[in-house]
């Protein structure tokens, strides 16, 4: 009986600890900047499939919710992804089934030649120069480590950065521990004032 209540307080701490971290990563390098113009930026995942994968599927969605949160009145969506090895791109398949299956009718643009995150911020600063906010959707340590690589690249435009509706509490829970942990090393490559939780 101890062991197992023991094993399931590890189990909620675990689950809470995942969460909190992902909570805290979304708060990070952002502001609350004012603007009549967003442009909100979703990061592709590897998807060597002829659509989009799981992972590709839940940042669309969470892209769309980021175009109508917080009043946003003027949005496009920039979908950023190099080729998939099967002929196709990351950023036309999430476009695709943004289009197809969630029936997105809004401003939609492509920025296909990336590879990396750094190339994804590196392509996608044309085509967002213009905006008054910029949200960047993936999942929460990788959302940070982009916003972190337009900082160094751009700060002008990082200070445009708000936050997307990338996190939402209770979602992907049982993963999250996993996710925070994977975070953790992923985010081993910033610097320390680029983790630092905005006020």
């Amino acid at each position: 009986m101890r062991r197992a209540t023991g094993l399931a307080t590890a189990a909620v701490a675990a689950l809470a600890w995942g969460e909190w971290l992902n909570w805290r990563w979304s708060r990070v390098l952002v502001g609350d900047r004012a603007g009549a113009s967003t442009a909100v930026v979703v990061l592709g995942y590897r998807n060597p499939g002829p659509t989009a994968n799981l992972i590709n599927r839940w940042r669309v969605r969470a892209g769309l919710r980021s175009t109508t949160a917080d009043g946003t009145r003027e949005a496009r969506v920039v979908f950023s992804g190099g080729e998939n090895g099967a002929g196709r791109t990351e950023a036309q398949l999430m476009a695709d089934y943004a289009r197809s299956v969630l029936a997105f009718d809004g401003t939609v643009l492509l920025e296909d030649r990336s590879r990396t995150t750094w190339e994804n911020i590196t392509n996608v600063i044309p085509l967002i120069e213009d905006v008054d906010r910029i949200k960047i959707v993936s999942q929460p340590a990788h959302a940070l480590k982009a916003r972190a690589y337009l900082r160094r690249q751009r700060p002008d435009l990082a200070a445009k950065l708000v936050r997307a509706e990338d996190y939402r509490l209770g979602e992907w829970v049982l993963v999250k521990p996993l996710l925070a942990l994977y975070g953790l090393w992923a985010l081993r490559v910033l610097e320390s004032d680029e983790r630092t939780v905005s006020s």
